[in-house]
Formats: structure tokens, C-alpha cells, sequence
């Protein structure tokens, strides 16, 4: 029996790793006080306002906020180094950061649409012209925002997610906009709850996909992007290899792949050239970096069987 262990280079400590993540930092740091400081305008607006399309997009832009601690969070705690405790380091409190940050989602988005349902049965009056006002700023709050992120946005996962959350944000204050430019045109004022819960509905499918994926992480499921019978056919098409077992293959943070496995060898094959070969294939094929292997001339269960 034998094991390898193939591990790619990350660049962890390298200048240019630690020159990106610093950028990084500022520009979600910058952008988180931007969102953070227009959700307290924009909750004070939607109570002011009485416009429940602002308490809506308040909401969304809550996540934004969410998002980009989380995103900020994880740059930094990301860096630590696996210790005793933690022998995978600390990228997963991204995912669970995300996965009650869904869970929060779907409590607010639950009391936006069942708000809006309500206000059809009872109106209330809105002032369109400050509901135009805070909705218009946020709109520029957006637009500065991503652009603060956009430098950063090719490079790192995190910064990309940040930054689709903030576009759609923005598209969130646009469609505020035009309900405010609609009730003050027409003096309709169920234009405001049918925005409300266009948002919450358009919120809802995005939410389930970040809980839906986060769980997967968190169960350990094996990473959308592969197949596990492509996988284990492509292990037993390498020369040397009669068989494998115990395959598994699992993320820490979303962006990576992990995978150990049991090889039986064939009569004429070696430990030690058939774990290379495999390890090269898996890394040139599905970009697994991280390849624990073990190899047996007869599978470890059998072994046990005989044991016993």
C-alpha cells in the first residue's frame, strides 16, 4: 500500500498574491461603506416615505452589504495558514457566511412579498418625489461601487460575486425609479407593492441558488463542475489501474477540489508509477490539485474479509 499527496502551488505569501489581496481589501472595503452607509438612508426612506418598493430594494441592498463582509471577511481570514485546529485553514466560514446569509434572505423576502400582498387589500399613500430621491442616489451609490470593484473582478472569485451582487443591486434601484416616475405620473399608488414583490420574486430564485450550493459545500457533495462516473472512468482508463473504491470528491470554499480514492493495481503495475500517472491525469484533466491516493494489490475490503 501507498499514498501520495499532489498539492499545486498556490502562491500563498507571494508578492504578487499579497500585492492583489491588499488591493482587494480597499476596494471591498471601500464598497461595503458605501452600500453599508446608503442602507441606513434607504431604511430611514422606505419609513418615510411609506414606499414599501425602497423597503424592497433595502433589503437587496442588504445583501449586497452581506455579501461584500463576507467577501471582505474571508480575503482576510482566507490568508490564515491550516493550524492544529483547522487543517483546512479557514475558507469555509465563506460558505457559511453565505448560507445564513440565504437563510436571512428568505425571511426578509418573505415579509416583503407578504406586505405587498397586503397592501392591495389595504392602500397606503407614497411619497413618490423623496422615494425618486433616495432611489436615484442609490442608483449612484451602485454605479461608484462597481466600479470600485470592477478592477478585481477577473481575478478573484470573491471579488466577482461581490460584484455581480452589486450589479444586480443596481438594476433593483432602476426598476424603484421607474415605479417613482409612474405614481407620480399617474398618482397609482399599487405600482409601489407590485415593484416590491417583482423585486422579492426576482430576489428568491438567487437566494435558493446560494443556499442550495452552500449546502452542497457543507455536506461535503462532490463540485457541480465534475462528474463522479467521468471521474472514476478516467482512473480506471490509466495504465496499472484494475479498479478503484472509496472515491471521494469534495470543496472546502466552492473554488477548489479535493479528491481521495483506492486503487487496486494490476499484477504488473508498481505503486509508485500508477499514483504519478493518476495524480498527472486528474490535474491535467479536471484541475484536481489536492490527490490523496492509496494503492493495494488486493482492495482493503477483501483484506478485511480475510481477517475477520
Amino acid at each position: 500500500m501507498g499514498a501520495e499527496h499532489n498539492h499545486g502551488d498556490q502562491g500563498h505569501g507571494s508578492p504578487g498574491h499579497s500585492h492583489t489581496n491588499g488591493a482587494n481589501t480597499r476596494s471591498l472595503a471601500i464598497a461595503l461603506s458605501l452600500t453599508g452607509s446608503f442602507l441606513i438612508a434607504e431604511l430611514v426612506g422606505a419609513y418615510w416615505f411609506n414606499s414599501l418598493a425602497l423597503l424592497s430594494d433595502a433589503a437587496h441592498m442588504f445583501t449586497d452589504a452581506a455579501a461584500l463582509a463576507i467577501a471582505l471577511v474571508a480575503v482576510r481570514i482566507g490568508q490564515r495558514s491550516a493550524d492544529a485546529q483547522r487543517t483546512y485553514g479557514y475558507r469555509r466560514f465563506e460558505i457559511l457566511a453565505a448560507a445564513f446569509n440565504a437563510v436571512l434572505l428568505f425571511v426578509v423576502a418573505g415579509y416583503v412579498l407578504y406586505e405587498g400582498i397586503s397592501r392591495f387589500f389595504d392602500p397606503q399613500p407614497v411619497e413618490s418625489i423623496g422615494m425618486l430621491a433616495v432611489a436615484s442616489l442609490g442608483l449612484v451609490v451602485n454605479l461608484i461601487a462597481m466600479r470600485v470593484l470592477a478592477g478585481g473582478k477577473e481575478t478573484s472569485l470573491n471579488m466577482k460575486g461581490a460584484y455581480l451582487e452589486v450589479w444586480a443591486d443596481m438594476l433593483g434601484s432602476i426598476g424603484v425609479i421607474a415605479a417613482a416616475i409612474a405614481i407620480w405620473l399617474t398618482d397609482k399608488t399599487w405600482i409601489d407593492p407590485i415593484v416590491a414583490i417583482a423585486i422579492g420574486l426576482w430576489v428568491l430564485p438567487r437566494t435558493w441558488t446560494l443556499l442550495r450550493d452552500t449546502t452542497h459545500i457543507l455536506l461535503q457533495g462532490v463540485p457541480r463542475n465534475l462528474d463522479l462516473a467521468k471521474v472514476r472512468a478516467s482512473i480506471n482508463g490509466v495504465f496499472g489501474v484494475a479498479s478503484v473504491h472509496d472515491l471521494h470528491i469534495w470543496s472546502v470554499a466552492g473554488d477548489d477540489a479535493s479528491l481521495t480514492a483506492h486503487l487496486v493495481l494490476q499484477s504488473e503495475a508498481t505503486g509508485e508509477a500508477v499514483r504519478t500517472a493518476v495524480a498527472e491525469m486528474l490535474e491535467k484533466q479536471y484541475s484536481i490539485h489536492h490527490v490523496t491516493l492509496q494503492t493495494e494489490t488486493i482492495p482493503c475490503r477483501d483484506t478485511e474479509a480475510l481477517h475477520a
